[in-house]
């Protein structure tokens, strides 16, 4: 139950902060006072759009709050702890715009996406404007209201899912071609994995490849380095390194002998002499390993031609042609299998269609029923709000598509017959606004109430009605305030009277500025109110008297 509503520097309003009850609140006021701001801010507070104009002239931003008595709403309680905004037992919704128009949301003091606020604003308050008469008149929303008032969400829901199960299934059935022959592409791919197989290389194997060809074609160089180097080491010249070292060596050791200062320079020449004696001998081993082999070169440069060829083919860099090799396999494994995938998919798409069948017959038994009680209840609304003979009729049509659809196998038209003898035509054919008003206001109240949600708004739903329609219309929205509380902005007394709580939204000017004021009514002032809804500008004492008598008279219910 929203239990506080504070807004400041919102549209025309400086600061407003009201305290609302359980029950029926009425707001009041004259044309243009912004009697639905008060809606507007709670649409707002309910994730709804936001833009940079809702903020008051002159100021940086403007400031929202809610807040939410939750003592008897464990479902929401649970909502806040899953998504670890809970608070004790009330909840407070906060939504900062900025004149730049961004915005800022908060639920108990928490930042939170605009998604988070919409999905609990969604849970919490539920606005009925006059734009609903509108919807109304759209099949599919008739077709979502008489589902509402039937309760069928699990129905549907199941409906739903085996629609969209059958879809993907059938979505599969045709991406693998269903019954066409995919001989051709299975004979085209095994070729391509074969030559793949039998050619490409992995990186790692390609590298030994380039290396072992880079080899080979250099072998002949390779061969006369070696023996440049080996002529250097140890070859018959008298200034080979390793003679020239054994005559330093020789030198060394006889003047070590003089100064043992000179041992060390004598161990390092020593040691030089080693490695180029190893040196040398690693030379040899390595030359003569070196295989002039031309016929193997030709067969490698073959082989790496062929490797260009295929990366050339399949547009693929060498290195990943084995890579390329496993795509081209999956997929032929895919389809070599089809024809057993096929067969499985047909056998799940037959039995969806079984179990869709027998949910959306279910349905369309539940449909009819609650067509019956639905056109009869509102019937008897549209009766008592001044249309006698007046009735609705709602009609199943069978739907033109033999396919599962996510709605079931019909669709809802509204059918309304204004006076008696007329036959039902389509609610969206209603000529008459007045009737078509009392209309969408009898199919609302009797498909009010149908879910959990505390607070129900209503934005002039009561347009184009008065009299006695009018009278019966608050007494509806009152007996609906004993079971949930609701919020009515109205133009008409007769509402207006039936109120448990009311507020008179009025415009204050210092002449330099505009503000928006509401105001609590007691008692009297209340009276008062009433009586300028009824009698205008010149308030008589006969007016003020019947707007007592008609406050008495609903008080009294």
């Amino acid at each position: 139950m929203l239990t506080s509503l504070y807004v400041k520097d919102f549209a025309i309003v400086g600061e407003a902060d009201i305290t609302l009850v359980a029950g029926l609140t009425v707001v009041t006021g004259e044309t243009g006072a912004g009697k639905s701001l008060l809606v507007d801010a709670l649409l707002l507070l309910s994730g709804g759009r936001a833009e940079a104009g809702v903020v008051r002239h002159g100021s940086e931003r403007a400031e929202l709050a809610a807040e939410f008595d939750l003592s008897s709403q464990p479902d929401i309680r649970a909502w806040l702890q899953g998504e670890e905004l809970d608070e004790d037992q009330s909840c407070q919704l906060r939504r900062v715009i900025r004149a730049d128009g961004g915005s800022r949301s908060y639920i108990n003091g928490r930042p939170v996406t605009l998604t988070q606020l919409k999905a609990l604003g969604e849970r919490l308050i539920e606005i009925h404007g006059q734009h609903e008469h509108q919807a109304l008149l759209e099949r599919s929303s008739q077709l979502a209201l008489l589902d509402a008032f039937g309760g069928h969400a699990q129905t549907l829901a199941q409906v739903n899912d085996l629609a969209r199960r059958w879809r993907e299934v059938t979505a599969q059935i045709a991406q693998l071609g269903g019954n066409e022959d995919h001989a051709e592409r299975i004979e085209m791919l095994e070729h391509q994995v074969g030559e793949l197989q039998r050619d490409a290389l992995s990186a790692s194997e390609l590298d030994a490849l380039n290396e072992r060809h880079r080899q080979l074609a250099n072998a002949g160089q390779l061969v006369q380095g070696c023996a440049n180097v080996a002529e250097l080491l140890d070859g018959e010249s008298e200034f080979a390194l390793l003679r020239a070292l054994a005559r330093g060596q020789n030198e060394t050791a006889r003047l070590a002998l003089l100064d043992t200062r000179l041992i060390p320079v004598s161990e390092m020449i020593d040691a030089a002499q080693i490695q180029l004696v190893e040196a040398n001998a690693e030379l040899a081993r390595y030359r003569d390993a070196l295989d002039l082999d031309p016929e193997r070169l030709s067969e490698l440069d073959t082989q790496i031609g062929r490797l260009h060829e295929l990366a050339r083919k399949y547009r693929t860099p060498m290195a990943n042609l084995k890579q390329r090799e496993n795509e081209l396999r999956n997929e032929l494994d895919s389809l070599q299998g089809a024809g057993e995938r096929l067969q499985q998919l047909g056998r799940e798409r037959t039995l969806i269609e079984h179990e869709y069948t027998d949910a959306a017959a279910l349905l369309s038994k539940a449909r009819a029923q609650a067509a019956v009680t639905l056109g009869a209840r509102v019937s008897e609304l549209i009766a008592e709000l001044g249309m006698g003979g007046g009735r609705l009729e709602i009609m199943l049509e069978p739907s033109a598509k033999s396919t599962p659809e996510t709605n079931g196998r019909e669709r809802a038209e509204f059918l309304v017959s204004a006076n008696p003898g007329q036959p039902p035509r389509a609610l969206r054919k209603v000529a008459s606004g007045g009737e078509l008003s009392r209309i969408s206001l009898a199919i609302e109240v009797a498909a009010l109430g149908l879910d959990e949600v505390g607070t129900m708004v209503f934005d002039e739903v009561d347009s184009g009605i008065g009299g006695a329609v009018a009278e019966v219309v608050g007494q509806k929205l009152r007996r609906l305030g004993s079971q949930r509380q609701v919020l009515c902005v109205t133009h008409l007394a007769q509402v207006a009277a039936q109120g448990h709580q009311h507020f008179c939204v009025s415009k204050v000017s210092d002449g330099q500025s505009t503000q928006t004021r509401i105001d609590a009514l007691d008692e009297k002032s209340r009276r008062d109110e009433i009586a300028r809804m009824l009698g205008g500008i010149d308030i008589t004492r006969e007016t003020l008297a019947h707007a007592k008598q008609m406050l008495t008279r609903a008080q009294a219910n």
